[in-house]
């Protein structure tokens, strides 16, 4: 069992750093089910290929099953050989640091886009190469697929159901990695091992930011935990993407741009940095999608989440890891429970505040209040709001005419709408505004969010 991730990032050795393991040397790994071995074939500054091998004790499987829950039966099997459940709890093991998405030697490329190339030697595909690609070609990856016979002697016995995949695409190695535990079991369309409601959890920490966006989510699901329609419905049931404007057409092997969330969350990142904002607060920080990027970019050196969701809250300290980061990360991120409408003495004092997506989750009647909450009392130098263009929504066909992007939203503005909003707030508590589109310009109806950048009068 053999997978392979390829760079050619220039230096193309920083991969050692991002996996934790040093290219001129050769790592064993003992798993209850074998050895893990990590060794790199090249290492140059112009490509560098990290490979992870694993030996499988196919008798140790059939001698430790646990009647009905055992893969195999019989000592000759398929799985020493090919990528499955084994593989995932590898890459959990051996590249653990990594699939969290930590570097403590190179933290500023944990985000880097990278050109990758990840090979599984030999995987298996009862859906063949229609259900490889269509796992994998909505995250952004050129997919090749290559089958093998049955027996070359006999080819009328036509192929078998076992594949080489090779992933091609430019994204940060944590992904890749997150991509490859959750849709490998997928493929294999089994575990090892018993599937309970821990299950969901790392289904939701390892599909975060994608899996909820992936057309092929309920399959994925539903593979994933072993066909329990219970623990299904459980996960797909917190699996709905917020918006519709995030479903990943852009995600496609052609562009490989990042949804609109993520761009989203990218130009409010680039907003605060180019404020010089160290202490931010996210407001409506929700399961912690921004906090995840405001974690990872050492320009923030003090980063507080504020939600009334106390199930939100839970999810963001699960996702984030909180519990287990790096020293020089821990501490930098506080989560607290909150409401935008009442005043809370521990937002004031920040340099800046961003707010993704969250005033049109409150009631109009409340937005005087969150006014003054944010505006008067806490008072950051900077604040960025981002919100739905009520416009754009007559280009999403899956939208009926009039209907607003999600259930929660209590209003969505037109551009007109928001600039008056913003202009007024501006003009009352001493700050300047700026206005920007957010995705791609439409030239009759604008772009699908917009943003507007608050920056305080100064004297």
């Amino acid at each position: 069992m053999l997978l392979t991730i390829t760079t050619t990032y220039s230096p193309a050795t920083e991969l050692g750093y991002l996996l934790h393991k040093h290219p001129n040397k050769v790592q064993t790994f003992p798993l209850t089910f074998g050895q893990a071995h990590v060794f790199y074939p090249e290492a140059t500054a112009a490509r560098c290929t990290a490979a992870l091998l694993l030996s499988v004790d196919p008798v140790g499987l059939v001698r430790g099953k646990t009647r009905g829950d055992g893969l195999v039966d019989q000592y000759v099997n398929d799985r020493p050989y090919t990528a499955s459940s084994f593989l995932s709890v590898a890459i959990a093991q051996v590249f653990g640091t990594a699939l969290a998405g930590h570097c403590k030697a190179r933290p500023e490329l944990v985000e880097q886009r990278l050109p990758l190339e990840a090979t599984i030697a030999v995987v298996p595909s009862q859906g063949g190469t229609p259900l490889i690609r269509s796992l994998f070609e909505p995250l952004g990856y050129t997919v090749s697929a290559t089958s093998y016979s049955l027996d070359e002697q006999f080819p009328q016995w036509g192929d078998s159901p076992y594949y080489t995949v090779r992933l091609s695409a430019t994204l940060p190695l944590y992904q890749l990695l997150n991509h490859l535990y959750v849709l490998i079991p997928v493929l294999d369309n089994d575990k090892h091992y018993y599937v309970g409601d821990d299950e969901v959890a790392k289904l939701l920490r390892h599909g975060d930011g994608w899996l909820e966006f992936h057309p092929e989510r309920q399959l994925i699901a539903k593979r994933y935990l072993k066909r329990s329609r219970h623990l299904t419905t459980i996960a797909l049931s917190r699996l709905v993407p917020e918006n519709v404007d995030e479903e990943p057409s852009s995600l496609t092997p052609e562009n490989q741009v990042p949804s609109l969330h993520e761009q989203r969350l990218m130009m409010v990142v680039e907003e605060l940095k180019k404020h010089e904002s160290h202490r931010v607060l996210d407001l409506g920080c929700g399961e912690g999608r921004l906090l995840r990027y405001l974690l990872k970019d050492p320009s923030f050196k003090e980063v507080v989440g504020l939600d009334v969701s106390h199930p939100a809250l839970a999810r963001a300290q699960e996702r984030l890891h909180l519990d287990r980061l790096p020293s020089h990360l821990d501490g930098k991120v506080t989560l607290l429970h909150g409401s935008l409408t009442y005043r809370d003495r521990r937002l004031e004092g920040f340099d800046a505040a961003a707010l993704v997506e969250v005033i049109e989750h409150l009631d109009l009647s409340r937005i005087p209040a969150f006014e003054r909450v944010v505006f008067e009392f806490a008072r950051p130098k900077v604040v960025v709001v981002t919100t739905p263009n009520a416009e754009y929504n007559r280009l999403y066909p899956s939208l009926p005419q009039g209907a607003m992007r999600h259930k929660d939203h209590r209003f969505e503005w037109t551009r007109q709408q928001f600039a008056d909003w913003a202009q007024k707030v501006a003009r009352r508590f001493g700050y300047a505004v700026r206005i920007d589109g957010l995705g791609p310009q439409d030239p009759t109806v604008g772009s699908p969010s917009q943003m507007g950048v608050f920056t305080q009068h100064v004297g």
